[in-house]
């Protein structure tokens, strides 16, 4: 069974947009593209060589993987995120599959949710998310992402496409692993526990001012 799991630059309220740069996605009149580049030190590129180290074929929403098609073709095969990401398998969620020209590039079909989950029962490396907000809410909602890679900036956006939407599958998840950056960035590995469980600190017998609380909430 193959795991997909997202790696994903955020803002402290959430924004995933543009984390690269002004002209990577200013949709919806987005202006702080770019937002993470101030922020990068040893210890980020450390974790991301950590993300890239493994094996996986990638996983991406059409705007993202035409990001990606216009950069790592041209960044030159001594990068060795351009060596990896052109070499690898890259799935795409299209409308237009006859435009994927990019090497080793395949569309995931009019249901992206039951084609992912034929791809997580195949042998084969992770499926690996690369930014694709718009995929993501796809995935969020169908319940089909097992583990998050998040980088946590210490910024907050207000404004730009958000990782987590109003379609999010409720679910639990536990830490696996977490370290700071020298800038104030929280590295942070989230892998999938179960259900969300829930409970109460409200006195077992509720005085008379909380029963009448309780009233006005219908």
């Amino acid at each position: 069974m193959r795991k997909i799991v997202a790696a994903t630059f955020i803002s402290l309220d959430g924004v995933m947009q543009a984390p690269g740069g002004p002209q990577e996605d200013p949709a919806g009149g987005f202006e702080l593209g770019g937002w993470t580049f101030h922020h990068w030190d040893d210890a980020m590129g450390r974790t991301m060589d950590d993300v890239f180290g493994q094996p996986f074929d990638l996983l991406l929403g059409r705007r993202t993987y035409d990001i990606f098609a216009a950069h790592w073709p041209y960044a030159g095969e001594d990068d060795p995120v351009a060596a990896s990401f052109n070499a690898t398998k890259k799935y795409v969620a299209t409308h237009r599959p006859e435009s994927l020209a990019w090497n080793n590039s395949h569309a995931l079909g009019a249901d992206v949710a039951a084609a992912l989950r034929d791809l997580k029962a195949a042998d084969g490396p992770q499926l690996l998310i690369q930014g694709s907000s718009d995929l993501i809410q796809q995935l969020l909602a169908a319940d089909l992402i097992e583990e998050f890679r998040l980088m946590i900036f210490p910024l907050v956006l207000g404004r730009g496409k958000k990782l987590f939407g109003a379609g999010t599958v409720p679910a639990a998840f536990r830490l696996a692993g977490s370290q700071a950056s020298s800038t104030g960035v929280i590295m942070a590995r989230y892998e999938r526990a179960g259900a969300v469980t829930t409970g109460s600190f409200a006195h077992e017998e509720p005085s008379a001012a909380e029963i009448e609380r309780r009233k006005d909430l219908a």
